[in-house]
């Protein structure tokens, strides 16, 4: 099922519209994701082996936010514990259509049930590992206390919160540097600067980075008994908690 190529902000737009995703984002969702997060490949891969080192026998795993399901089926492909089962969740019916037709393709046997729902209101529970992949940061931050917490209740003992984030920086120069080496990246991977500023507008008020120290002190606060940054590249990281 192949990707189209990302062109969606190529030409002038005008009003430039608030990110979402709708059927537009999601044909050319693995192209834009690719051209767009640093590191994104050795996330997923990785994933999928701490999914091996953490799924607990009789547990479920959650992808939360799953998007068109690159977390799950890297789990899926590595899990080894007896009766585990995948829980994948998004709100966008568009992207969970394409999802299931992905999963439906795969020849891996662990069980996956795609969920079209709010995360924010899921159920967590006998959980062993929960994947927040680039999710949090489109969730308004006064609920995020709240939400980690829930999430931290549903972990069973020796759990694992693997979140993904874009981040932002307190230092200015920090800041405008992690950016425009973001950007640099972008723009070697094929997108022009009117694409970039226009994807930038799109998505600024949608998508809202913390600190890694804002991260950090909400899981601890949450509970977790740490959490450290296991992947980074420019404004893109990932984070171990453990509970």
């Amino acid at each position: 099922m192949n990707s189209q190529k990302d062109t969606l902000y190529a030409s002038p737009l005008g009003d430039v519209d608030c990110f979402k995703f709708d059927n537009s984002v999601v044909d050319v969702f693995p192209d834009m994701i690719q051209r767009s997060v640093p590191g994104y490949s050795a996330i997923i891969s990785a994933i999928g082996l701490l999914a091996s080192r953490f799924a607990q026998d009789n547990s479920t795993c959650y992808d939360l936010g799953c998007s068109l399901g690159a977390a799950t089926l890297s789990m899926r492909h590595k899990i080894t514990a007896k009766n585990c089962a995948i829980i994948a969740v998004d709100n966008s019916p568009a992207m969970l259509t394409r999802c299931q037709k992905i999963i439906d393709r795969d020849t891996a046997t662990i069980p996956v049930e795609l969920i079209c729902r709010d995360i924010q209101e899921m159920d967590i529970g006998n959980a062993s590992i929960v994947v927040l992949n680039f999710t949090l940061q489109f969730i308004p931050v006064t609920d995020r206390d709240a939400f980690i917490k829930k999430i931290y209740a549903g972990l069973k003992p020796g759990g694992l919160l693997i979140l993904s984030e874009k981040l932002m920086f307190t230092d200015p120069r920090q800041q405008e540097l992690q950016t425009e080496m973001h950007h640099a990246f972008k723009k070697a991977n094929g997108y022009s600067d009117m694409e970039i500023s226009q994807k930038r507008a799109s998505i600024e008020n949608v998508l809202i980075p913390e600190t890694f120290a804002q991260h950090k002190n909400r899981l601890l606060n949450s509970g977790f008994n740490n959490t450290e940054v296991w992947f980074q590249y420019f404004n893109f990281a990932s984070m171990l908690a453990l509970k």
